[in-house]
This record gives C-alpha cells, sequence and structure tokens, in this order.
C-alpha cells in the first residue's frame, strides 16, 4: 500500500509515532480513529488539522472513524490544561456533539459500500450503561496510579497551584479504554491525535496489551504554531471556527490571506492536498516576489475551498477587492450595491435617531457590539485602529451623525488592518 508515513512526514505533519506504526499502514487497510472534543458546538481550525488526517488515511486507503466525545466532554481533557474545565450540561452538550457530527460529515466519505468507507461514533454510546464499579475492577486495575503520574499532563497539574480533581485524573483511563472498544469492536489499530495526545493514546495501546494481549499502535501530529509565537487559530475577534456563522467565510479567507510568509510555507504543506512538486513551484515563484504573495493566496484558496466552497471563496475574494483595492479611495466611492453585496463582513443595525443629534463614538462602537466595553473601543481609538469611511478616529470624544450615512444609509467601520463591519441606520 501507498505509504501515508512518508507523505505525512514531508509535509510536517508527524512528530511522535510508536514502533511498527508504518510498517503495520504499509502491510493492510488500517481502521484508525480520532477523538474530537465537543466543547463547542462547532470546530475551528486547530481540529482541522485532525480532519485533514483523517482524510489522508482515507485517500490511502485506510479507514477512517471519527470520534465524537459525548462521553469524555462530560469530564474534560486536562491535556495543555492549566486548571480545571467547566463541565457541560447534557443539553448543550449534546448540541455541541451534533454540530460537530454534521461538520465531520461533510469532509469525510461515509458511503457505506466502500470498503474503506469512514465511520462517526460517540463514545457515550459505549459508557452510558457502564457502572462504576464494573469500570474500576475490569478497566482501573490493568494500569497503575504509578503509569498515571508519569504523564505530562498530570505531573504539571499536580505540581501546579490548581492541582487536578479525580474527575480529570480518570480521563486517560476513560480515553484509553475507548481505544479497548474501538479495537475489540471495530478492529481498530491506531489512534492518532495532536501531540498534547501522545500520553492519553499511549495508555490506550497499553491498556489493549495488558487487557488482551493485543497489539495496537499510535502517532501524533505536532501543535500547530505560528513563526511569531502567537497562538494558531486565534484573531482578535477569537477562534477561526469553521462554522459559517461564527466565522464568515470572508473572515475565514483573510486568516490565510495574512499569514506569514514563513507560516505560508509551513501551512501549505499541512492545510492542502497540493503536491510535493507543486508546493516547490509555488515556493519559487513567491520567493522571486514576495509582494504578490503568491502563497497566502494559494493557501487562502485551497482551504476556503475545502472548508467553505468555491463559490464562497469567490464571494471572499470579491469582498477583498472592494474593501482592498483602492483603500485610498473614498469610502463614497463605493456605490451603494457595493456596499449591499460585500459578502462575509459583519453587519449591524444602529438607531438613525441616535445618529441625528450625533452619537458618541464610543457609544456606537459598544452598542453595535463591534467592542465588548468602552474601554476596550477607546484604546483601540488611541492606537490609531479604528476608522469611520476610510476616515480615521482620532477623537474617543467624536460624534457621528446622519450626515456621515453612505448613500444615507450606512457606516464601513474599520478596526485594525482586515476588520470589516457595515453599520446600517435603521
Amino acid at each position: 500500500m501507498f505509504n501515508i508515513i512518508e507523505e505525512l512526514r514531508w509535509r510536517g505533519m508527524v512528530q511522535d509515532i510508536m514502533p511498527g506504526t508504518e510498517e503495520q499502514l504499509v502491510k493492510e487497510m488500517t481502521s484508525a480513529y480520532i477523538g474530537f472534543d465537543p466543547t463547542a458546538d462547532s470546530l475551528h481550525i486547530g481540529s482541522l488539522v485532525q480532519i485533514l488526517l483523517l482524510l489522508h488515511f482515507q485517500k490511502a486507503g485506510h479507514k477512517p472513524i471519527a470520534l465524537v466525545g459525548g462521553a469524555t466532554g462530560m469530564v474534560g481533557d486536562p491535556s495543555g490544561k492549566s486548571e480545571e474545565r467547566n463541565l457541560l450540561s447534557e443539553d448543550v452538550l449534546q448540541k455541541n456533539v451534533d454540530g460537530i457530527k454534521s461538520q465531520l460529515q461533510k469532509y469525510l466519505d461515509f458511503d457505506g459500500s466502500k470498503p474503506n468507507a469512514a465511520e462517526l461514533v460517540n463514545n457515550y454510546d459505549w459508557f452510558k450503561d457502564m457502572h462504576f464499579l464494573q469500570f474500576i475492577r475490569d478497566i482501573g486495575k490493568h494500569i497503575t496510579v504509578n503509569y498515571m503520574m508519569a504523564k505530562d499532563s498530570v505531573k504539571n497539574r499536580i505540581t501546579g497551584d490548581s492541582g487536578m480533581s479525580f474527575t480529570e485524573f480518570t480521563y486517560q483511563l476513560i480515553q484509553g479504554y475507548d481505544y479497548l472498544w474501538l479495537y475489540q469492536h471495530k478492529n481498530c489499530r491506531l489512534q492518532m491525535g495532536g501531540s498534547d495526545q501522545w500520553g492519553n493514546i499511549v495508555t490506550g495501546t497499553e491498556l489493549i496489551r495488558r487487557k488482551i494481549g493485543g497489539e495496537a499502535f499510535a502517532f501524533t501530529c505536532p501543535l500547530i504554531k505560528k513563526s511569531d509565537g502567537g497562538k494558531f487559530g486565534k484573531t482578535e475577534k477569537g477562534n477561526v471556527w469553521l462554522d459559517a456563522e461564527k466565522t464568515t467565510p470572508y473572515q475565514f479567507y483573510q486568516f490565510w490571506l495574512n499569514a506569514t510568509d514563513s507560516d505560508a510555507e509551513g501551512w501549505i504543506k499541512i492545510f492542502t492536498f497540493l503536491t510535493k512538486e507543486e508546493i516547490a513551484a509555488l515556493v519559487e515563484a513567491h520567493a522571486k516576489d514576495p509582494s504578490k504573495r503568491v502563497l497566502q493566496k494559494k493557501l487562502a484558496e485551497e482551504v476556503t475551498c475545502f472548508v467553505h466552497g468555491k463559490a464562497e471563496f469567490e464571494k471572499a475574494v470579491e469582498t477583498t477587492q472592494k474593501l482592498f483595492s483602492n483603500t485610498n479611495a473614498p469610502a463614497e466611492s463605493l456605490s451603494e450595491e457595493d456596499l449591499e453585496s460585500i459578502e462575509g463582513i459583519i453587519r449591524q443595525d444602529y438607531e438613525k435617531t441616535k445618529l441625528d443629534e450625533g452619537a458618541d463614538i464610543l457609544n456606537l462602537l459598544t452598542e453595535t457590539t463591534i467592542f465588548k466595553s468602552k474601554g476596550e473601543a477607546r484604546k483601540m481609538i488611541q492606537n490609531g485602529g479604528v476608522s469611520v469611511n476610510r476616515n480615521k478616529v482620532t477623537d474617543p470624544q467624536q460624534k457621528v451623525n446622519t450626515s456621515e450615512l453612505l448613500h444615507g444609509k450606512f457606516l464601513l467601520i474599520q478596526v485594525g488592518k482586515k476588520n470589516y463591519y457595515l453599520v446600517k441606520g435603521i
């Protein structure tokens, strides 16, 4: 079979790998799973790496299993966390599980007629009828406390100020049981995940070995980081979500378009299915004239088309051209039709009567929820980061009145370099 690990290595998607994993994947079609934590009703671009891993495996002829953690979501994974997470109610958890399921079904091939059709499972299905005494007798006795304490996710919390509850301490056992269950019921031989999951994944392979004498495999991919040290997938407005209601296709496109040169060169290998040769040609073209941003444009195109489809990508490009092709031109040069047709930027309504006598800019920015507080808005103004109709706001006491409405209807507000809001007077 095609060597999928070799493919993932040049893409920079392999960090830790258990001996024998590569040989197993070359030998035969293998079922492999990744768990998705339902902390929200949408996945974000950090989860996109895991989706792409499953898709790479399916394209290589292996069988992907996506596990949505309806049970583990009730407990909370301590990996990479400095303090205990708030536990979700069952209603919220179910809403999140349903949201994630619908997203995964967009990207993986679930056609049951194919031998390597993707499968979707929820670990609540096998945990809901399990009793506590049964779990600690049948599972807990196979993994020692010493073994669990040696894991970094536990050690870092035990030695910290916040400590760790018994609930979170048991998480790696619960995830280990997921692997055992899938091994026994779905012939699953491989678990994958981010590098912060290595300890939990290895606990699963150890449980399979100790309890039933089975051989299971594991590998992880690196956690994606930005070259400037900032957190990947975060913007001024928070997470970059896969749900178009939470992050518009335009905002999504802008995230990738604004990648630095070094980030774009790494990310285009991870987040696209372009070949080694295609990427090498793009890198070469970019190096000849970085100002053309060849890498960033191709990266933004590929990922936006994958997540939102070609039509939404084309709308995002059109919006970008309208907003940025001639930023020195006055906002009045944008026609009413242009403003009405701009796709993807956040739209807010504002009472026209408040503008008749002149509305304080701080009130306008907070009442339209562009900023959460007046303090936050004031600070951004003082740093030169707010414009109304392409005119920079320099005074936090400034008033905005009806005469400034473009075509008698709109205010085009810019925050930072790339965040635009269209406020409509009603």
